[in-house]
């Protein structure tokens, strides 16, 4: 039967599956636009099946804030090459996955999958559709809202990193200073807030590497304990956001920045995520 250009566009935006994908779709679905959405999505389905264990360490990070300000998403959507993570087209389907867990205040990465991306699909159903559009595994590998009294988003050049930083102020330059701060976390990678964030396990690991290296270095075993607690405070330091050295004055730590620029200004919470 003779397909429209007409038809073949209107499924292509409707999927954003290829011409010529959307074209053999509605020839085999006699013209029937449901029935070949239903042919594309079975096609991301075989191609998922198949690329499963592929590796996927390319993609996108995007975060964004709403409510005012007052809360933030971050995303990061896993592709395995960089020529389909480049592509316009990836970017405003991660985007719309971004506003998708907006739109519904998403709690948990399981809770964004089984949101409605549209009439017919569930986000977790869309992504799974949009494999068959770009022949690659696709993969939520993080994903994340927080709030507070404001939110800023940082998305660095590229969107291979971005951050979110919650702050317990709203003003304008409290705004202007946790900007500074999320960008200070995209460049540094603080494992954590402050040391308070930071696991046991963690720490106890931190301990038995300064022993070692102390005993190492030829430092009597009685002091070994001593100067290992001494290279925990160094990690804390290094380590986590409040406590590191401030990037545009390293006279400042980042909290001693933030209560430069006001009074009782910290950050609550933030997130960093990096393709993985």
């Amino acid at each position: 039967m003779k397909i429209t250009a007409s038809q073949v566009n209107d499924l292509r935006k409707k999927t954003g599956a290829g011409m010529m994908d959307c074209k053999k779709a509605l020839v085999e679905a006699e013209g029937n636009e449901e029935n070949a959405i239903t042919i594309l999505r079975k096609k991301g389905q075989k191609v998922a099946a198949k690329r499963g264990g592929n590796d996927a360490s390319e993609g996108l990070v995007i975060a964004k804030t709403f409510d005012n300000d007052s809360k933030g998403a971050i995303l990061a959507l896993n592709c395995e090459t960089d020529f389909v993570a480049m592509n316009s087209e990836y970017y405003a389907f991660v985007e719309s996955l971004v506003d998708i867990a907006i739109a519904n205040n998403s709690a948990s990465t399981e809770d964004l999958m089984s949101a409605k991306y549209n009439d017919s699909l569930t986000v977790s159903e869309k992504i799974t559709e949009h494999v068959g559009v770009v022949g690659e595994k696709l993969e939520v590998t993080n994903f994340a809202i927080i709030a507070d009294k404001a939110v800023v988003a940082y998305n660095h050049p590229g969107n291979q990193v971005a951050t979110l930083v919650a702050l317990t102020s709203d003003s304008a330059d409290s705004k202007d200073a946790g900007r500074q701060v999320a960008m200070q976390a995209a460049a540094m990678n603080p494992v954590a807030l402050n040391k308070e964030g930071i696991d046991q396990k963690t720490i106890d690991n931190e301990i038995e590497i300064g022993k070692e290296l102390a005993i190492k270095e030829g430092k009597p075993e009685e002091m070994a304990e001593k100067i290992s607690m001494g290279r925990l405070n160094k990690f804390f330091k290094e380590n986590t956001l409040l406590s590191q050295n401030f990037i545009k004055d390293n006279k400042k730590s980042v909290q001693q920045f933030l209560s430069d620029t006001e009074k009782d200004l910290t950050v609550s919470s933030f997130k960093r995520f990096a393709l993985k």
